[in-house]
């Protein structure tokens, strides 16, 4: 039995190692995919703050500076996360409206 031990102790050694490194590839996969859900679902939450913001103030036909500094702090963050030119439009159609005081 320590014959055999002393034999194979290398490759029992190795596949221990392999294996923990193959689950641990797996976990950080996982991770690595809940986070891109997150980012994914969070773009889409700015993207729709930003639509109904353009929709409201484009009816309204001003903006204060207030709400503009929102809009932009909302796109900023949405330009960040790689969002699309949709949201740039529309950020750029709120922010040529004029600017009615607070």
């Amino acid at each position: 039995m320590l014959e055999i031990v002393t034999n194979y102790w290398l490759e029992f050694a190795l596949t221990v190692v392999a294996s923990g490194l193959t689950l641990a590839y797996k976990k950080l996969a996982i991770k690595i995919k809940e986070q891109e859900n997150v980012k994914d679902g969070l773009l889409a939450i700015l993207h729709d703050r930003l639509f109904q913001a353009g929709r409201y103030f484009m009816e309204q036909g001003h903006i204060s500076l207030t709400e503009l500094k929102n809009i932009e702090y909302l796109y900023t963050s949405y330009h960040a996360l790689g969002g699309n030119g949709t949201g740039t439009e529309i950020y750029n159609r709120i922010k040529a409206l004029p600017i009615k005081e607070d």
